[in-house]
Parts: structure tokens; C-alpha cells; sequence
């Protein structure tokens, strides 16, 4: 840049000398002047001009490699609080219609949600999530608490191909964690109706699992084992995606428990998957009674579940969804919801749901819900809205207020 100053400065005076008046010997040679400059002039360009193509191969190098210095890792934070009050119309207030209420899933308390979630190379990421719900716990004074803010899951996302991912959860896994479709986010309501089908909603302690992506299809399996105090079940998870014109999605999801093994006074932890060989039961149990340990026993009873959900985004705000799912043990008990809502975050947004359980021979149950959105601010909302709930012969009406909070 300086030889670049020099030069046009060195013109700037050739040419003032040749308006005010050069000696003779400078006017003698003008064009030998303006040779030398223009020389000195394009080496410092072409000086220039190197560096800057060194610079930008250096940055082009830096943007590809694995060990890029100018990239940050990112860490986001996702929050989540929630609130829900209600207040209960019943006919009588017993165990039937309390029953009902809570089948119908209104549970009112607050729930707290926090996931910390970290970029891992170029495509793969870790997290954590922590969890205070409702749940009750009585404390030591009798008084009626949530439980306090735990760690709840960790997993890891690695995305090897843009058709190829797979998921590993040491713990805290739930078989929604594996949901292929759960790029469209459901609309949360005043009660799980809007949320899935309800296998979505089980935990399965440990899980591993892939996905597939082939044009307009996704496949996903997954295997995982769960351990509650001294027992332990296999489980297996599976799904298939299909997308479908005019913006529908279709989704066939398939979940089977394996019997429990359970053993007298282990506890191992959900990490500890037990293996064994089979062998004739009179020859299992030959040993002496008085001198052997207690032997495993086996919950023989499998079961299962199998869902189909449709759902679509009309347009940008406007989702339309419905499921329905069977019972592997009574195919004839099954479990629906239509959910139809406007997630907008301008000034308001509003939501429709209804659902029931029809189980044979019963009058089984059904609840329709309906609310309204406010968002005062991007961050926060508010819920008012009205649930109608029937179970058996008991019939509740309950007002409902849920607010949230998000970061």
C-alpha cells in the first residue's frame, strides 16, 4: 500500500511540474518518467495481489478442516416452564370422577424443562436435559412438593450421511426421543391429546437407534433396555414415515416389550443387560433348595403397542394431526385424537383437540378440548381454554389456565 502511495503521489507531482514548469532537463525525458512509474506501480500491485491469495487460500483451507480455528463451539440452551391450574365442575366429587380427570390428563402444577445441547464436528451432537415436574412427593412436614431439577437424559446425535443418522441414549430415554417425524412440532395443549399417541410417551432406560432416509421414506429401529429396581426389560422400537402429497406425512410406529427378568435383591442398574442360554427347567433347578440362592424369575406376559398418525401443515401456522393405537394384548381397546390448531407467535393462536378410549362392552371415555393462545411477548404465552370430559357415568367440565415460558 505504501509503494501504491509513493507512486500515485510521484504522479500527482510529474503532472503539477508539467503545469507550473520543469527545468529543462526533467522535460526532456516525460515518457521515460511515466515508464518507471507505471512499472513500480504494477510490482506493488502484484505484491499485493499475492498476499491476498495466500489469505484467502489459508481461510478456504481453515473452512474445511476438522480443526477450524475461527469456528466457535456453540452451545444452545433450551428452557422450558410450564404451569396449569384448573378449576373442576362435578356432579359429585368421588373417585369415579376424579378418575376420569385424571385419565383425561390435566394434571396442574408446574413442570420445568432445561436441555444443553453442543455442536460435536461437523454434523454430530451431545446434550443433557434436566427435569422438575409435578410429580408429588410429600415432604417431612407433610407438606405436598414437585420434585426438585434433575438430570433426566443424555444422548448423542450423529448424523454420518444425509441419509444415515443414528442415536445413542445412556439414560432417560422415552420412545418419543426416537420419533423420525418429530421435525413437526406438536402444539402442546391443555392435555396430551395433541401430544401423540401414548406409546410416544413411555421411557425405556437405555436406547440405541438408526434412521434411514430414501427419497420420500424414513425408517427408524431401535433397541433398549430399562432397569427398575431389581428388574429389567428389552424393548424394541420401530417406524416408518412416509411422505405423501398436498404436505401430508404418514407415520406407522410399532413398540414391543419383552418379558421382565427379575431377580430377588439385585440391583444392577439400567446399564446391566443380563444374557443367558436356555436350559430345561428340571435340569435349571436340580441343586439342593437348602444350599442354592434364590433363582431368577420371569414375567412370561409380553406386550405391546402399534399407532398410525396423519398429520399435515396447511400452511405456515395451521397443523392438522390425528392418531389412533391399538393394544397388542386387546386389539379391540384402542386410544384417538384429531388435533386441529394455529401455532402463530404474532398476537394469538388457538387449538382444538378431542380424543377418547373405547374399550368394549364400556362405556369407555372421550374429552374434548378447546383454548385460546395470547403471546404477549416471543418468549411467553398464555392458555385459557375449557376441556369437557366424559368417563363411564361421570362427567367433568374444568376451566383450565396453562401458561409457558420458553427461552
Amino acid at each position: 500500500m505504501d509503494s501504491i502511495a509513493l507512486a500515485v503521489e510521484k504522479l500527482k507531482g510529474f503532472a503539477e511540474d508539467l503545469v507550473k514548469g520543469r527545468p529543462s532537463s526533467s522535460r526532456r525525458n516525460p515518457i521515460e518518467i511515466l515508464k518507471r512509474l507505471q512499472r513500480e506501480s504494477f510490482s506493488s500491485l502484484m505484491k499485493l495481489r499475492d498476499r491476498q491469495d495466500k489469505v484467502e487460500r489459508l481461510l478456504s483451507f481453515y473452512k474445511t478442516s476438522k480443526e477450524n480455528p475461527f469456528r466457535e463451539s456453540i452451545t444452545l440452551l433450551r428452557g422450558e416452564v410450564d404451569f396449569l391450574g384448573a378449576v373442576l365442575f362435578m356432579s359429585e366429587v368421588d373417585e369415579e370422577h376424579w378418575g376420569g380427570v385424571g385419565r383425561a390428563g390435566i394434571g396442574t402444577g408446574v413442570d420445568s424443562r432445561f436441555r444443553f445441547e453442543t455442536t460435536v464436528g461437523d454434523k454430530d451432537s451431545v446434550g443433557i436435559e434436566f427435569v422438575a415436574d409435578r410429580k408429588r412427593v410429600a415432604s417431612i412436614d407433610g407438606d405436598i412438593n414437585g420434585t426438585p431439577l434433575s438430570l433426566s437424559k443424555l444422548f448423542y446425535k450423529a448424523n454420518a450421511t444425509n441419509w444415515f443418522s443414528a442415536i445413542a441414549i445412556p439414560f432417560g430415554a422415552q420412545v418419543k426421543d426416537l420419533d423420525v417425524a418429530s421435525d413437526l412440532q406438536d402444539e402442546k395443549g391443555l392435555t396430551g391429546l395433541s401430544l401423540g399417541p401414548p406409546l410416544l410417551h413411555q421411557q425405556t432406560g437405555s436406547s440405541i437407534g438408526v434412521t434411514m432416509r430414501m427419497s420420500n421414506i424414513f425408517a427408524s429401529l431401535a433397541q433398549s433396555v430399562s432397569g427398575m429396581r431389581n428388574e429389567h426389560c428389552l424393548s424394541t422400537f420401530g417406524q416408518v414415515v412416509c411422505q405423501l402429497p398436498l404436505g401430508f406425512k404418514l407415520s406407522l410406529l410399532g413398540l414391543h416389550r419383552g418379558p421382565k427378568l427379575a431377580g430377588r435383591n439385585i440391583h444392577l442398574g439400567a446399564l446391566a443387560i443380563p444374557v443367558g442360554f436356555s436350559r430345561p427347567l428340571e435340569d435349571a433347578y436340580t441343586t439342593d433348595d437348602e444350599t442354592s440362592s434364590p433363582p431368577l424369575t420371569t414375567n412370561n406376559l409380553e406386550f405391546g403397542s402399534i399407532a398410525l398418525k396423519l398429520e399435515s401443515e396447511l400452511d405456515a401456522y395451521k397443523r392438522l394431526s390425528g392418531w389412533i393405537e391399538m393394544k397388542q394384548e386387546t386389539p379391540k381397546h384402542f386410544e384417538w385424537a384429531v388435533n386441529f390448531s394455529d401455532t402463530s407467535e404474532d398476537v394469538y393462536g388457538w387449538g382444538v383437540s378431542l380424543g377418547g378410549v373405547e374399550i368394549p362392552g364400556n362405556c369407555g371415555h372421550f374429552q374434548v378440548e378447546s383454548y385460546v393462545k395470547f403471546n404477549p411477548i416471543k418468549t411467553f404465552s398464555l392458555k385459557p381454554g375449557m376441556a369437557y370430559i366424559v368417563d363411564g357415568n361421570s362427567q367433568t367440565v374444568a376451566i383450565v389456565l396453562w401458561s409457558n415460558w420458553s427461552l
